[in-house]
């Protein structure tokens, strides 16, 4: 079985400047720089023949090239309990636009539709239960913001699960453009 999702990578300088924030909450599972990613849609645990027809079904996405950048952060939370903290990313209308198209070629592999309401974002941290006092950080990076980056391609991408977390293997690439470093 192969655990997997669809994601854009950020430019190196992005990734830096999101590592630069990171610290001062108690309890916050940071993530590294492997792990930064903006999730177009996540796809699960599938099969090699359904991950054979996926990348095939993702290969026939066209999409305009555009310009995307970090914007403020905010917490998702679970039960009332904050379980991750991220940064943003805007515009959000091409990001969902692609999300969309990404979750139709996931579907017509036979993969369920996205259930839940799609927030571009970049997650800079998880909780377990009773996550640290996020005011100060939210606040202190409320205005969170960057140069644009542009966005010309997307990968699918391999998650394995270890001891040090997770760590992220991209398995194809799609769009135009150079590939992420």
């Amino acid at each position: 079985m192969h655990r997997l999702f669809v994601a854009i990578r950020p430019p190196a300088s992005h990734r830096a400047a999101l590592l630069d924030l990171m610290g001062g909450v108690a309890g916050a599972r940071w993530r590294s720089d492997d792990q930064l990613h903006l999730t177009l849609r996540f796809v699960g645990e599938v099969d090699r023949h359904c991950a054979n027809d996926l990348v095939d079904a993702l290969r026939t996405i066209r999409f305009a090239p555009f310009q995307a950048a970090l914007a403020g952060v905010g917490t998702f939370d679970r039960k009332g309990v904050v379980d991750t903290l991220w940064a943003g990313v805007e515009p959000r209308d091409p990001l969902a636009s692609l999300h969309r198209k990404i979750d139709r070629a996931c579907v017509a592999v036979g993969l369920p539709p996205e259930s839940r309401a799609y927030r571009p974002h970049i997650t800079l941290a998880r909780f377990g239960r009773g996550g640290g006092l996020l005011d100060p950080f939210l606040r202190a990076h409320a205005a969170l913001a960057s140069p644009p980056f542009p966005v010309t391609h997307f990968a699918l991408f391999e998650s394995h699960l270890g001891h040090e977390g997770a760590s992220y293997r991209p398995i194809a690439h799609f769009g135009e453009g150079h590939l992420p470093d």
